[in-house]
Protein backbone atom coordinates (compact mmCIF):
# COMPACT_ATOMS: atom_id res chain seq x y z
CA UNK A 1 0.00 0.00 0.00
CA UNK A 2 1.29 3.43 -0.89
CA UNK A 3 2.51 5.72 1.85
CA UNK A 4 0.83 9.08 1.92
CA UNK A 5 3.17 12.09 1.88
CA UNK A 6 2.66 14.50 4.70
CA UNK A 7 1.38 11.78 7.01
CA UNK A 8 4.06 12.34 9.61
CA UNK A 9 3.11 13.86 12.94
CA UNK A 10 2.94 17.64 12.91
CA UNK A 11 6.24 19.44 13.63
CA UNK A 12 7.14 19.21 17.28
CA UNK A 13 4.78 16.33 18.00
CA UNK A 14 7.55 13.73 18.26
CA UNK A 15 9.38 15.75 20.90
CA UNK A 16 6.18 15.86 22.96
CA UNK A 17 5.01 12.30 22.62
CA UNK A 18 8.14 10.28 22.09
CA UNK A 19 7.44 7.03 20.27
CA UNK A 20 3.65 7.44 20.17
CA UNK A 21 2.50 8.71 16.79
CA UNK A 22 -1.28 8.27 16.95
CA UNK A 23 -3.86 7.87 19.68
CA UNK A 24 -4.76 4.28 18.79
CA UNK A 25 -1.32 2.87 18.00
CA UNK A 26 -1.29 -0.84 18.87
CA UNK A 27 -5.07 -1.29 18.58
CA UNK A 28 -5.91 -4.17 16.23
CA UNK A 29 -9.25 -4.19 14.40
CA UNK A 30 -10.80 -6.81 12.12
CA UNK A 31 -13.32 -5.14 9.83
CA UNK A 32 -15.86 -7.53 8.31
CA UNK A 33 -18.21 -4.73 7.31
CA UNK A 34 -19.15 -3.39 3.90
CA UNK A 35 -20.89 -0.43 2.28
CA UNK A 36 -20.76 2.59 4.62
CA UNK A 37 -21.49 2.67 8.37
CA UNK A 38 -19.04 -0.09 9.37
CA UNK A 39 -16.26 0.83 6.94
CA UNK A 40 -16.53 4.49 7.98
CA UNK A 41 -16.22 3.52 11.64
CA UNK A 42 -13.16 1.36 10.88
CA UNK A 43 -11.57 4.07 8.75
CA UNK A 44 -11.83 6.58 11.60
CA UNK A 45 -10.11 4.09 13.90
CA UNK A 46 -7.44 3.61 11.23
CA UNK A 47 -6.98 7.35 10.77
CA UNK A 48 -5.97 7.52 14.42
CA UNK A 49 -3.42 4.72 14.26
CA UNK A 50 -5.29 1.44 14.70
CA UNK A 51 -4.19 -1.46 12.52
CA UNK A 52 -7.23 -2.38 10.42
CA UNK A 53 -7.57 -5.64 8.50
CA UNK A 54 -10.56 -5.41 6.17
CA UNK A 55 -11.93 -8.83 5.31
CA UNK A 56 -13.84 -8.88 2.01
CA UNK A 57 -15.82 -11.73 0.56
CA UNK A 58 -14.90 -13.12 -2.88
CA UNK A 59 -17.63 -10.91 -4.38
CA UNK A 60 -16.15 -7.84 -2.72
CA UNK A 61 -17.66 -4.81 -1.05
CA UNK A 62 -20.75 -3.64 -2.97
CA UNK A 63 -19.44 -0.07 -3.07
CA UNK A 64 -16.61 -1.12 -5.40
CA UNK A 65 -19.33 -1.25 -8.07
CA UNK A 66 -21.23 1.88 -7.06
CA UNK A 67 -20.49 4.37 -9.79
CA UNK A 68 -19.68 6.22 -11.87
CA UNK A 69 -17.76 8.20 -10.91
CA UNK A 70 -14.58 6.14 -10.81
CA UNK A 71 -10.99 7.29 -10.30
CA UNK A 72 -8.47 6.81 -13.15
CA UNK A 73 -7.27 3.53 -11.60
CA UNK A 74 -10.78 2.08 -11.86
CA UNK A 75 -11.68 2.33 -8.18
CA UNK A 76 -15.08 3.74 -7.27
CA UNK A 77 -15.28 7.10 -5.54
CA UNK A 78 -17.67 5.57 -3.00
CA UNK A 79 -15.29 2.77 -1.95
CA UNK A 80 -12.32 5.13 -1.85
CA UNK A 81 -14.16 7.43 0.56
CA UNK A 82 -14.26 4.99 3.51
CA UNK A 83 -11.52 2.37 3.07
CA UNK A 84 -8.13 4.03 3.50
CA UNK A 85 -5.65 3.08 6.23
CA UNK A 86 -6.65 -0.59 5.98
CA UNK A 87 -5.00 -3.82 4.93
CA UNK A 88 -7.24 -5.89 2.68
CA UNK A 89 -7.64 -9.65 2.82
CA UNK A 90 -10.17 -11.68 0.82
CA UNK A 91 -11.63 -14.71 2.65
CA UNK A 92 -14.65 -16.89 1.93
CA UNK A 93 -16.14 -17.13 5.43
CA UNK A 94 -18.64 -19.73 4.24
CA UNK A 95 -15.75 -22.17 3.85
CA UNK A 96 -14.71 -23.95 7.08
CA UNK A 97 -11.07 -23.08 6.47
CA UNK A 98 -12.09 -19.44 5.95
CA UNK A 99 -13.76 -19.42 9.33
CA UNK A 100 -10.60 -20.82 10.92
CA UNK A 101 -8.53 -18.05 9.30
CA UNK A 102 -10.86 -15.44 10.78
CA UNK A 103 -10.53 -17.01 14.22
CA UNK A 104 -6.75 -16.83 13.90
CA UNK A 105 -7.02 -13.14 12.99
CA UNK A 106 -9.12 -12.57 16.11
CA UNK A 107 -6.55 -14.12 18.43
CA UNK A 108 -4.62 -10.84 18.58
CA UNK A 109 -7.50 -8.49 17.77
CA UNK A 110 -9.06 -5.92 20.09
CA UNK A 111 -12.12 -5.10 18.00
CA UNK A 112 -14.35 -6.89 15.50
CA UNK A 113 -16.75 -4.84 13.35
CA UNK A 114 -19.52 -6.51 11.32
CA UNK A 115 -22.73 -5.39 9.64
CA UNK A 116 -24.08 -8.61 8.19
CA UNK A 117 -27.79 -9.25 8.04
CA UNK A 118 -28.86 -10.62 11.45
CA UNK A 119 -28.40 -14.37 11.63
CA UNK A 120 -25.50 -14.53 9.19
CA UNK A 121 -22.73 -14.68 11.79
CA UNK A 122 -24.75 -17.13 13.88
CA UNK A 123 -25.10 -19.44 10.87
CA UNK A 124 -21.31 -19.50 10.63
CA UNK A 125 -20.89 -20.05 14.37
CA UNK A 126 -19.35 -16.59 14.69
CA UNK A 127 -21.99 -14.52 16.48
CA UNK A 128 -21.31 -12.67 19.70
CA UNK A 129 -21.91 -15.50 22.24
CA UNK A 130 -19.58 -17.82 20.30
CA UNK A 131 -16.89 -15.18 19.75
CA UNK A 132 -16.96 -13.74 23.28
CA UNK A 133 -16.66 -17.19 24.83
CA UNK A 134 -13.49 -17.76 22.84
CA UNK A 135 -12.11 -14.19 23.04
CA UNK A 136 -13.45 -12.61 26.25
CA UNK A 137 -11.43 -9.38 25.82
CA UNK A 138 -12.69 -8.72 22.29
CA UNK A 139 -14.95 -5.73 21.60
CA UNK A 140 -17.63 -6.94 19.16
CA UNK A 141 -19.26 -4.05 17.27
CA UNK A 142 -22.45 -5.09 15.48
CA UNK A 143 -24.29 -2.77 13.08
CA UNK A 144 -27.74 -3.72 11.74
CA UNK A 145 -30.74 -1.97 10.24
CA UNK A 146 -33.37 -2.58 12.92
CA UNK A 147 -31.68 -4.86 15.45
CA UNK A 148 -32.32 -8.54 16.11
CA UNK A 149 -35.71 -8.35 17.85
CA UNK A 150 -39.05 -6.62 17.41
CA UNK A 151 -41.41 -6.90 14.42
CA UNK A 152 -38.73 -5.59 12.02
CA UNK A 153 -35.80 -7.28 13.73
CA UNK A 154 -33.56 -9.11 11.30
CA UNK A 155 -34.61 -7.11 8.25
CA UNK A 156 -31.94 -5.39 6.16
CA UNK A 157 -31.73 -1.62 6.46
CA UNK A 158 -30.49 1.11 4.16
CA UNK A 159 -29.92 4.76 4.84
CA UNK A 160 -32.81 6.23 2.83
CA UNK A 161 -35.22 3.53 4.03
CA UNK A 162 -34.43 4.49 7.63
CA UNK A 163 -34.70 8.18 6.81
CA UNK A 164 -38.24 7.44 5.66
CA UNK A 165 -39.17 5.08 8.51
CA UNK A 166 -37.78 7.29 11.29
CA UNK A 167 -39.49 10.52 10.27
CA UNK A 168 -36.29 12.26 9.20
CA UNK A 169 -37.50 12.48 5.61
CA UNK A 170 -40.83 13.93 6.75
CA UNK A 171 -39.15 17.11 8.04
CA UNK A 172 -36.89 17.56 5.00
CA UNK A 173 -38.12 19.50 1.97
CA UNK A 174 -40.15 22.56 1.18
CA UNK A 175 -43.44 23.22 2.94
CA UNK A 176 -46.29 21.78 0.91
CA UNK A 177 -44.00 19.59 -1.19
CA UNK A 178 -43.23 15.89 -0.89
CA UNK A 179 -40.72 14.64 1.73
CA UNK A 180 -37.16 14.57 0.42
CA UNK A 181 -34.24 12.30 1.25
CA UNK A 182 -31.44 14.21 2.97
CA UNK A 183 -28.72 14.61 0.35
CA UNK A 184 -25.98 12.80 2.27
CA UNK A 185 -26.33 9.32 3.86
CA UNK A 186 -26.63 10.91 7.27
CA UNK A 187 -28.02 7.81 9.01
CA UNK A 188 -25.17 5.58 7.83
CA UNK A 189 -22.52 8.17 8.65
CA UNK A 190 -23.92 8.94 12.09
CA UNK A 191 -24.22 5.21 12.84
CA UNK A 192 -20.52 4.85 12.00
CA UNK A 193 -19.73 7.67 14.40
CA UNK A 194 -21.85 6.18 17.17
CA UNK A 195 -20.24 2.77 16.62
CA UNK A 196 -16.84 4.46 16.95
CA UNK A 197 -17.99 6.07 20.20
CA UNK A 198 -19.30 2.75 21.50
CA UNK A 199 -16.03 0.99 20.68
CA UNK A 200 -14.01 3.65 22.49
CA UNK A 201 -16.36 3.45 25.48
CA UNK A 202 -15.98 -0.33 25.59
CA UNK A 203 -12.19 -0.08 25.32
CA UNK A 204 -12.14 2.40 28.19
CA UNK A 205 -14.29 0.11 30.35
CA UNK A 206 -12.10 -2.88 29.46
CA UNK A 207 -9.22 -1.18 31.26
CA UNK A 208 -11.16 -1.71 34.50
CA UNK A 209 -12.85 -5.05 33.90
CA UNK A 210 -10.44 -6.76 31.51
CA UNK A 211 -13.46 -7.90 29.49
CA UNK A 212 -14.88 -7.00 26.12
CA UNK A 213 -18.55 -6.54 25.33
CA UNK A 214 -21.07 -6.21 22.52
CA UNK A 215 -21.50 -2.74 21.01
CA UNK A 216 -24.94 -2.95 19.39
CA UNK A 217 -25.76 -0.14 16.93
CA UNK A 218 -28.70 0.07 14.54
CA UNK A 219 -29.57 2.49 11.78
CA UNK A 220 -33.01 2.84 13.37
CA UNK A 221 -31.65 3.90 16.78
CA UNK A 222 -29.33 6.38 15.10
CA UNK A 223 -32.08 7.88 12.94
CA UNK A 224 -34.38 8.33 15.94
CA UNK A 225 -31.55 9.94 17.93
CA UNK A 226 -31.14 12.52 15.14
CA UNK A 227 -34.72 13.81 15.52
CA UNK A 228 -33.61 16.86 17.49
CA UNK A 229 -35.48 19.14 18.11
CA UNK A 230 -38.45 17.60 16.29
CA UNK A 231 -38.98 14.63 18.63
CA UNK A 232 -38.90 16.74 21.79
CA UNK A 233 -41.17 19.34 20.13
CA UNK A 234 -43.77 16.65 19.45
CA UNK A 235 -43.39 15.34 22.98
CA UNK A 236 -43.95 18.86 24.32
CA UNK A 237 -47.13 19.86 22.50
CA UNK A 238 -48.28 16.88 20.40
CA UNK A 239 -48.06 18.75 17.10
CA UNK A 240 -46.48 16.79 14.25
CA UNK A 241 -43.41 18.69 12.94
CA UNK A 242 -43.74 19.98 9.39
CA UNK A 243 -41.32 20.71 6.58
CA UNK A 244 -39.87 24.23 6.59
CA UNK A 245 -37.37 24.05 3.72
CA UNK A 246 -34.08 25.63 4.71
CA UNK A 247 -35.75 27.61 7.50
CA UNK A 248 -35.43 26.59 11.15
CA UNK A 249 -38.55 25.39 13.00
CA UNK A 250 -37.82 27.47 16.12
CA UNK A 251 -35.54 30.36 15.02
CA UNK A 252 -36.25 33.30 12.71
CA UNK A 253 -34.63 34.52 10.59
CA UNK A 254 -32.60 31.36 9.95
CA UNK A 255 -32.84 30.71 6.24
CA UNK A 256 -31.54 31.15 2.70
CA UNK A 257 -31.98 34.51 1.01
CA UNK A 258 -31.46 35.50 -2.60
CA UNK A 259 -29.24 38.50 -3.23
CA UNK A 260 -28.53 40.36 -6.44
CA UNK A 261 -25.68 37.94 -7.22
CA UNK A 262 -25.71 34.73 -5.16
CA UNK A 263 -27.70 32.92 -2.49
CA UNK A 264 -26.59 33.32 1.11
CA UNK A 265 -27.62 31.64 4.32
CA UNK A 266 -27.75 33.47 7.63
CA UNK A 267 -28.69 32.80 11.21
CA UNK A 268 -29.88 35.58 13.48
CA UNK A 269 -30.37 33.29 16.43
CA UNK A 270 -30.64 35.94 19.14
CA UNK A 271 -31.81 39.53 19.54
CA UNK A 272 -28.30 41.00 19.24
CA UNK A 273 -27.64 39.20 15.95
CA UNK A 274 -31.06 40.26 14.64
CA UNK A 275 -30.38 43.91 15.46
CA UNK A 276 -26.94 43.73 13.85
CA UNK A 277 -28.41 42.17 10.70
CA UNK A 278 -31.05 44.88 10.49
CA UNK A 279 -28.39 47.56 10.93
CA UNK A 280 -26.31 46.14 8.05
CA UNK A 281 -29.42 46.10 5.85
CA UNK A 282 -30.45 49.62 6.86
CA UNK A 283 -33.60 48.39 8.60
CA UNK A 284 -32.89 49.90 12.02
CA UNK A 285 -36.59 50.22 12.90
CA UNK A 286 -37.34 46.48 12.66
CA UNK A 287 -35.91 45.42 16.07
CA UNK A 288 -38.34 47.87 17.71
CA UNK A 289 -41.38 46.58 15.84
CA UNK A 290 -43.55 44.64 18.35
CA UNK A 291 -43.82 41.81 15.81
CA UNK A 292 -40.06 41.25 15.82
CA UNK A 293 -38.72 42.18 19.27
CA UNK A 294 -37.99 38.62 20.41
CA UNK A 295 -37.32 35.35 18.63
CA UNK A 296 -40.75 34.08 19.65
CA UNK A 297 -42.32 37.19 18.12
CA UNK A 298 -40.29 36.79 14.95
CA UNK A 299 -41.26 33.13 14.66
CA UNK A 300 -44.97 33.95 14.88
CA UNK A 301 -44.57 36.63 12.19
CA UNK A 302 -41.89 34.91 10.11
CA UNK A 303 -43.80 35.29 6.82
CA UNK A 304 -44.14 39.05 7.25
CA UNK A 305 -40.51 39.30 8.35
CA UNK A 306 -39.28 37.47 5.29
CA UNK A 307 -41.29 39.73 3.02
CA UNK A 308 -39.71 42.80 4.64
CA UNK A 309 -36.20 41.35 4.29
CA UNK A 310 -36.47 40.09 0.71
CA UNK A 311 -36.09 43.44 -1.13
CA UNK A 312 -33.07 44.69 0.87
CA UNK A 313 -31.34 41.35 0.26
CA UNK A 314 -32.05 41.49 -3.48
CA UNK A 315 -30.41 44.92 -3.64
CA UNK A 316 -27.11 43.63 -2.23
CA UNK A 317 -24.09 41.81 -3.63
CA UNK A 318 -24.13 38.49 -1.78
CA UNK A 319 -20.40 38.19 -1.22
CA UNK A 320 -20.07 41.70 0.13
CA UNK A 321 -23.16 41.31 2.29
CA UNK A 322 -22.09 37.99 3.82
CA UNK A 323 -18.72 39.52 4.74
CA UNK A 324 -20.43 42.56 6.28
CA UNK A 325 -22.76 40.34 8.31
CA UNK A 326 -19.90 38.17 9.58
CA UNK A 327 -18.00 41.32 10.57
CA UNK A 328 -20.94 42.25 12.81
CA UNK A 329 -21.08 38.81 14.41
CA UNK A 330 -23.97 37.46 12.34
CA UNK A 331 -23.29 33.91 11.07
CA UNK A 332 -23.64 34.13 7.28
CA UNK A 333 -22.17 32.39 4.26
CA UNK A 334 -22.51 31.89 0.56
CA UNK A 335 -24.44 28.74 -0.37
CA UNK A 336 -21.52 26.84 -1.87
CA UNK A 337 -21.67 23.78 -4.05
CA UNK A 338 -19.40 20.83 -3.21
CA UNK A 339 -16.61 21.97 -5.53
CA UNK A 340 -16.65 25.49 -4.08
CA UNK A 341 -16.60 24.18 -0.52
CA UNK A 342 -13.71 21.75 -1.08
CA UNK A 343 -11.75 24.45 -2.91
CA UNK A 344 -12.26 27.09 -0.22
CA UNK A 345 -9.26 28.44 1.63
CA UNK A 346 -10.71 27.62 5.05
CA UNK A 347 -11.20 23.95 4.16
CA UNK A 348 -7.64 23.76 2.87
CA UNK A 349 -6.26 25.49 5.96
CA UNK A 350 -8.04 22.87 8.07
CA UNK A 351 -6.38 20.13 5.95
CA UNK A 352 -9.76 18.64 5.09
CA UNK A 353 -8.72 17.65 1.57
CA UNK A 354 -6.00 15.03 1.07
CA UNK A 355 -4.43 14.34 -2.32
CA UNK A 356 -1.71 11.87 -3.30
CA UNK A 357 -1.35 10.60 -6.84
CA UNK A 358 -4.68 9.15 -7.96
CA UNK A 359 -6.06 9.25 -4.41
CA UNK A 360 -8.16 12.17 -3.28
CA UNK A 361 -10.06 12.11 -0.03
CA UNK A 362 -11.52 14.03 2.86
CA UNK A 363 -9.07 14.84 5.64
CA UNK A 364 -9.17 13.73 9.27
CA UNK A 365 -11.86 15.76 11.03
CA UNK A 366 -10.72 15.18 14.64
CA UNK A 367 -7.53 17.17 15.24
CA UNK A 368 -5.27 15.96 18.10
CA UNK A 369 -2.37 18.12 19.28
CA UNK A 370 -0.03 15.42 20.62
CA UNK A 371 -1.20 12.34 18.73
CA UNK A 372 -2.63 13.55 15.44
CA UNK A 373 -4.50 11.29 13.07
CA UNK A 374 -3.19 10.88 9.55
CA UNK A 375 -3.85 9.33 6.16
CA UNK A 376 -1.04 6.81 5.82
CA UNK A 377 -2.22 4.48 3.07
CA UNK A 378 -4.68 4.49 0.20
CA UNK A 379 -7.57 2.01 -0.13
CA UNK A 380 -6.33 -1.40 -1.22
CA UNK A 381 -7.53 -3.68 -3.97
CA UNK A 382 -9.55 -6.72 -2.91
CA UNK A 383 -7.11 -9.28 -1.53
CA UNK A 384 -4.08 -7.03 -2.05
CA UNK A 385 -2.73 -7.83 1.43
CA UNK A 386 -3.94 -11.43 1.76
CA UNK A 387 -0.50 -12.99 1.43
CA UNK A 388 1.15 -10.56 3.84
CA UNK A 389 -1.54 -10.83 6.51
CA UNK A 390 -1.56 -14.63 6.34
CA UNK A 391 2.22 -14.67 6.53
CA UNK A 392 1.96 -12.63 9.73
CA UNK A 393 -0.24 -15.44 11.10
CA UNK A 394 2.55 -17.91 10.41
CA UNK A 395 1.32 -19.42 7.13
CA UNK A 396 3.93 -20.32 4.56
CA UNK A 397 3.81 -19.30 0.92
CA UNK A 398 2.87 -22.85 -0.04
CA UNK A 399 0.00 -22.87 2.46
CA UNK A 400 -1.31 -19.56 1.15
CA UNK A 401 -1.07 -20.83 -2.43
CA UNK A 402 -3.06 -23.94 -1.45
CA UNK A 403 -5.77 -21.77 0.14
CA UNK A 404 -5.95 -19.73 -3.05
CA UNK A 405 -6.31 -22.87 -5.18
CA UNK A 406 -9.09 -24.16 -2.92
CA UNK A 407 -10.99 -20.85 -3.16
CA UNK A 408 -10.71 -20.14 0.57
CA UNK A 409 -8.88 -16.85 -0.05
CA UNK A 410 -8.07 -14.60 -2.96
CA UNK A 411 -4.81 -12.75 -3.34
CA UNK A 412 -3.66 -10.08 -5.79
CA UNK A 413 -0.29 -9.49 -4.11
CA UNK A 414 1.55 -11.55 -6.74
CA UNK A 415 0.14 -9.47 -9.60
CA UNK A 416 2.25 -6.74 -11.14
CA UNK A 417 1.73 -3.62 -9.05
CA UNK A 418 -2.08 -3.59 -8.73
CA UNK A 419 -3.29 0.00 -8.44
CA UNK A 420 -4.78 1.15 -5.16
CA UNK A 421 -8.44 0.25 -5.05
CA UNK A 422 -8.29 -2.00 -8.12
CA UNK A 423 -9.73 -5.47 -8.06
CA UNK A 424 -10.42 -8.47 -10.23
CA UNK A 425 -13.68 -8.46 -12.24
CA UNK A 426 -16.64 -8.74 -9.91
CA UNK A 427 -20.06 -10.25 -10.21
CA UNK A 428 -22.85 -7.93 -11.45
CA UNK A 429 -24.23 -5.69 -8.70
CA UNK A 430 -27.26 -7.01 -6.82
CA UNK A 431 -30.61 -5.73 -8.03
CA UNK A 432 -33.13 -3.66 -6.10
CA UNK A 433 -30.70 -1.53 -4.11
Amino acid sequence: MATMPGSEAHPGAEETVGAARSSLDGLRVVDLSSVLAGPYCAQMLGDHGATIVKVESPLGDDTRRWGPPFFPDGSSAYFQAVNRNKQNICIDLKHPDGKELLLRLLEDADVLIENFKPGTMAAWGLDYPDISARFPRLIYARITGYGHDGPLGGLPGYDAVLQAYSGLMSVNGQAGDQPVRIGVPVVDLATGMLALSGILLALHERQRSGRGQLVDCTLLDTAISLLIPHASAWMADGRVPARTGSAHPTIAPYDCFETRTVSIFLSAANDRQFAAMCDVLGLTELPHDPRFRTNSDRLVHRTALRQLLSTPFLEQDGRTLSEALRARGVPATLVNNVAEALSSEQVRVREMVVESGAYKGIGVPVKMTRTPGSVRSTPSGRGADTAGVLASLGLTGAEVAALVREGVVQSTSDEASPPAGASAPLAPPPQGR
